[in-house]
């Protein structure tokens, strides 16, 4: 697994019986600064893979890029304090295509935020509130509740990394006509595990996902909720439940809404239309 996973002693300890000294392998932890053109915007903590992914993803949820051809690549360079000469491999320089209007000094979050929440770093509520390019609510998408049900349990088959930790958090892309399993990130953080789904759509010129479900492992928040409406898709799942800020943004975007994912029930909060029940 590389710099994903790594391993340190732990003691182990069962009641009942004597302590023991093992080994246990973690999820790595690191921070990511995005750049672009030179320039800090941002610094993530994130799980290393698919930085890329995730710079594309987290540009589209901030409104930067709202296709692939206006994400012309990114490259990893030297850490503050190495001269540019040290790839630490956690500094990516993002390049866009001629034309896209460069990031404002305003969005920049003071150049950090956690691995669990993404948007903590913003101003103001106002400036969460990001303008999407495509239109949620238009997308006739429809998905069968059976479909649905089944989405977590490929989506927890697919954690690789998760079945080696337990310390991670991810996001899957599903076609809602087929249920075919189209992108499967894991993070530590939630967002950017959504954020490098997004970005490996990007990648692929697929923008805007419409006719897809996004399913999370955790909980929807309202940073997942905006993500989702960004990059167009149409409905999203999680297995655990939204909070009052996702409702109201998925119900006033357009987006369908599902929480408690599990087993053969769920709680559609918003834009239940798109599920079709079977009698």
């Amino acid at each position: 697994m590389g710099r994903i996973t790594a391993r340190r002693p732990v003691v182990r300890i069962t009641l009942g019986e004597q302590p023991r000294r093992r080994g246990d392998v973690l999820a790595v932890e690191e921070p990511l600064e995005i750049r672009v053109a030179g320039e800090p915007l941002a610094v993530t903590m994130r799980t290393p893979g698919a930085d890329v992914e995730l710079a594309a993803g987290f540009l589209v949820s901030e409104g930067v890029v709202a296709d692939g051809a206006q994400f012309l690549g990114a490259i990893h360079c030297g850490g503050p304090g190495t001269g540019g000469a040290e790839n630490t491999y956690n500094v990516l320089d993002v390049t866009l295509a001629p034309g896209v209007r460069l990031p404002e000094s305003a969005l920049s979050r003071n150049f950090y935020t956690t691995s669990s929440c993404g948007v903590c770093g913003k101003a103001s509520i106002d400036a969460v509130e990001t303008v999407s390019a495509y239109d949620v609510a238009a997308d006739e998408t429809t998905v069968a509740a059976a479909s649905l049900a089944r989405l977590p349990e490929l989506l927890r088959a697919g954690q690789a990394v998760f079945e080696k930790t337990g310390g991670l958090h991810a996001a899957a892309l599903f076609d809602a006509t087929t249920g075919e399993m189209l992108v499967l990130r894991e993070d530590v953080g939630r967002h950017n595990a959504v954020d490098k789904v997004v970005g490996w759509a990007v990648l692929n010129d697929r923008l805007p996902l419409g006719g897809t479900v996004l399913q999370v492992s955790g909980r929807a928040s309202f940073e997942l909720v905006q993500k989702a409406v960004m990059a167009g898709i149409p409905i999203l799942s999680a297995v655990s439940a939204p909070s009052s800020l996702a409702v109201e943004l998925a119900a006033a975007s357009g987006l369908t809404l599902a929480g408690f994912v599990r087993g053969q029930s769920m709680n559609v909060y918003a834009g239940a239309e798109r599920i079709t029940v079977e009698p």
